[in-house]
């Protein structure tokens, strides 16, 4: 399978660094190729700029400024996407990318007969999200009710494709997290991308 990996975090000595490290090796040793999307090193620009907002619902979209990631997303079968939470949401990279990528006519159409969202990536067959929050379990699922696996589950994932194994891995609490802590997450993703 074809993954494409996106990492969304500013430094490449992060955790976040360390969990797509680890990702990508654990679906290279069962044989998936993978490519390495990582915003802030091939420095993508999230700003929607005018041009690409006053065409938004032109006929075909012209996504021509983001071709390049564009033709990757629709190469792969499988999306992994490695961030941190930061205040219950998606880094604003993260966040950029699915507004300049997932457009129309790439990730949905809209059904001309009703307005409904009509999925686009069908070659999308699972859909990973490896991400780290600085709150314990209690406050991102019971008060916040863990809102980032709601927008990717319930929008984006069901929008967007059909049929897709989605799975969210979080560490909780990474502000007072351990080593142990952090190296038994590490093998989680591993143990989970392995069995991709």
């Amino acid at each position: 399978m074809r993954i494409l990996l996106v990492l969304a975090h500013p430094l490449p000595e992060s955790f976040a660094a360390s969990v797509a490290r680890t990702a990508r090796e654990a679906l290279e040793a069962s044989g998936h190729v993978v490519d390495l999307l990582d915003l802030y090193a091939e420095d993508f620009d999230p700003r929607l700029p005018e041009a690409e907002r006053r065409g938004y619902s032109d006929t075909p979209y012209d996504t021509s400024a983001v071709a390049d990631i564009v033709a990757r997303l629709r190469a792969a079968e499988g999306l992994v996407l490695v961030f941190p939470q930061w205040w219950f949401n998606f880094p604003a990279i993260l966040k950029g990318f699915f507004d300049r990528i997932f457009a129309p006519g790439v990730a949905f159409t809209h059904d001309a007969a009703g307005g409904r969202i009509v999925p686009e990536l069908t070659n999308i067959r699972l859909l990973y999200a490896l991400t780290t929050t600085g709150s314990p379990w209690w406050l991102a699922q019971l008060y916040m009710g863990n809102p980032v696996r709601r927008l990717l589950k319930r929008g984006i994932a069901a929008f967007c494709s059909k049929k897709l194994a989605f799975r969210m891995l979080s560490l909780h609490d990474m502000d007072r997290t351990t080593e142990g802590r952090r190296k038994a997450h590490l093998e989680r993703v591993r143990k989970a991308l392995a069995a991709v």
